[in-house]
């Protein structure tokens, strides 16, 4: 009897160690995708956790794709915090003052010649009279001669420890003036940056839902903190959101219109605001030195390239003379209306951004004639414009970046939709061309929305260029606006950096810039719309690269 039960446990123990070799077997030949399976499966629970909190119920994207640009954003959004560290203070006495900090102009002479660097040493000090012993102050340097018409940017090198080196290169004879404006102290400028990471509230979207003859209104945002239910708007690739309180009885498709407005809410201190009243922005630090002299001294000019896409541009990149924009690293060719006409004949043109691209449709009809305005039965500033000239087969459409976009205005959400998803639906050819322009609505906003924004639009470019390389793209940076304006919202301290940032992601792609910044302050127009023969310079630079 025992020796029968001794023999099954034998024979069992047999069959055990025979299934398990088996399933070691299978096993051993499959680990690599067993475990790739296994990996992948607890990646994306990681994943998802991560994605509920910044894009609800959002679909999973291309995860290389979202991991490239997250850790992009980060990257730059640290490179800004070195730029822009704290500044804390105890008193407005301890920040940076106009009058007494000091501009000393380093080998001075009775004259220049044209084409000669001039340069200025500043020594940052306090109210006190104390010396700065760090950086950061958001300066404006501009060398200009009224009676010529003339202007052009400085370029100001900051070395982070009181000190600023500020150069002008001189590029027009006759008498010039030089100005270097303290647009706000380094603590402004770090209480500007921390605010705007601060919050998403400063601006309240509206969007408008229809069904029917009945609307309604409700609450719209690039985040809510709300516990309605929501409508999401999502881009699933590119990871862009919007939300809306959904209304009751009525779909999320039901959206049409959204306008905005400003909420009265502030992240600054009371005593941060101090830096901010009319009398400290833009407070002239050189009032003490003399307008300088330049001759011609008979300097040969430079051979300079044909303008094209791709090109590198220098600080400053051009100056203005007699209203006329000059470019200083490229040969730009004076076009008539007829070359003008020539050189846009079987031309698309996709201009998308702001309104300060919008002045280009407008502006052309005034000088090419046969350029006329077609009705898309549109309503409104913002609706899609469209110009043709049917005999030469050119057409030229602007349409407006979408959201954020700040106004009071009611505008139509219907034909809206991402700059990178309106590049991916051109084919492109030698005879397409794309404008794109956007920063001055993305101001109130966190810094990361921007730079993800810029960042999608550039792998738009390189997916364009992948199917056409024959296409030129051109890029358009913001200019500057009125200098009083509200700085924590719009201020131009916000402008600058998006600049920078622009200029960054963009540098090793062959596009065109038009530096509108840059040429701003070469026409001291304080203004986020520009006057006409700014536009029209613009627009000569464009046709530059494209003809």
């Amino acid at each position: 009897m025992s020796s029968n039960i001794l023999l099954k446990k034998m024979l069992l123990m047999l069959i055990s160690f025979l299934v398990v070799s088996w399933i070691f077997f299978t096993i051993s030949q499959n680990s690599t995708k067993l475990w790739s399976v296994l990996n992948l499966h607890i990646f994306s629970q990681h994943w998802n956790i991560y994605t509920m909190s910044l894009f609800p119920k959002t679909p999973l994207g291309p995860l290389k794709t979202l991991t490239e640009t997250e850790l992009r954003i980060k990257e730059i959004m640290e490179k800004l915090d070195q730029l822009i560290p704290p500044r804390p203070f105890t008193h407005v006495n301890t920040t940076t003052s106009a009058t007494h900090s000091t501009a000393t102009i380093l080998n001075p002479r009775d004259s220049y010649c044209r084409g000669d660097q001039l340069d200025i040493l500043l020594e940052a000090r306090d109210h006190l009279g104390r010396r700065k012993e760090y950086g950061g102050d958001f300066l404006r340097a501009r060398m200009s001669s009224p009676a010529l018409q003339a202007g052009a940017a400085g370029k100001v090198t900051d070395f982070n420890n009181g000190t600023y080196l500020v150069s002008f290169t001189l590029f027009w004879e006759g008498q010039v003036s030089l100005s270097l404006l303290l647009m706000h102290p380094s603590e402004g400028a770090s209480a500007l940056w921390r605010a705007r990471n601060q919050g998403y509230d400063r601006t309240i979207f509206k969007g408008k839902f229809v069904n029917g003859t009945t609307h309604v209104f409700t609450e719209c945002g690039l985040t809510l903190n709300s516990s309605a239910e929501l409508c999401e708007y999502l881009d699933d690739r590119d990871h862009e959101a919007f939300y809306c309180v959904k209304p009751q009885h009525m779909p999320c498709e039901a959206l049409t219109h959204m306008t905005s407005k400003n909420r009265e809410i502030s992240y600054l201190t009371a005593k941060e605001k101090s830096l901010f009243n009319r009398s400290k922005v833009g407070a002239e630090m050189m009032k003490d030195l003399k307008h300088i002299d330049v001759s011609r001294c008979n300097n040969r000019e430079m051979i300079k390239e044909k303008c094209q896409v791709g090109m590198k541009i220098p600080v400053p990149g051009g100056y203005t003379l007699q209203k006329r924009w000059i470019t200083t690293f490229c040969k730009q060719i004076p076009l008539d209306t007829i070359m003008k006409n020539g050189c846009l004949k079987g031309k698309l043109i996709y201009l998308f951004g702001d309104s300060t691209l919008r002045q280009w449709i407008y502006y052309l009809p005034k000088v090419i004639k046969t350029l006329k305005f077609f009705d898309l039965h549109e309503t409104g500033n913002f609706k899609k414009h469209l110009l043709l000239d049917a005999e030469r087969h050119t057409l030229i459409q602007w349409k407006k970046h979408s959201l954020p976009f700040v106004t009071l205005q009611l505008y139509s959400v219907i034909d809206h939709d991402y700059i990178p998803r309106e590049i991916d639906r051109l084919l492109g050819d030698k005879n397409t061309i794309v404008v794109i322009s956007f920063g001055q609505h993305f101001r109130s906003f966190p810094m990361d929305i921007f730079i993800r924004r810029t960042i999608n639009v550039r792998k738009a470019i390189e997916r364009l260029f992948l199917r056409s390389p024959a296409t030129k793209v051109i890029i358009k940076t913001e200019n500057m606006r009125e200098m009083h304006i509200e700085a924590e919202r719009f201020g131009d301290f916000h402008g600058y950096i998006q600049y920078l940032t622009m200029k960054d992601i963009f540098k090793d792609l062959n596009v065109g810039i038009i530096d509108a910044w840059d040429m701003s302050i070469a026409y001291g127009t304080n203004t986020v719309h520009p006057p006409d023969h700014v536009i029209g310079n613009q627009i000569d630079m464009f046709l530059n690269y494209i003809c």
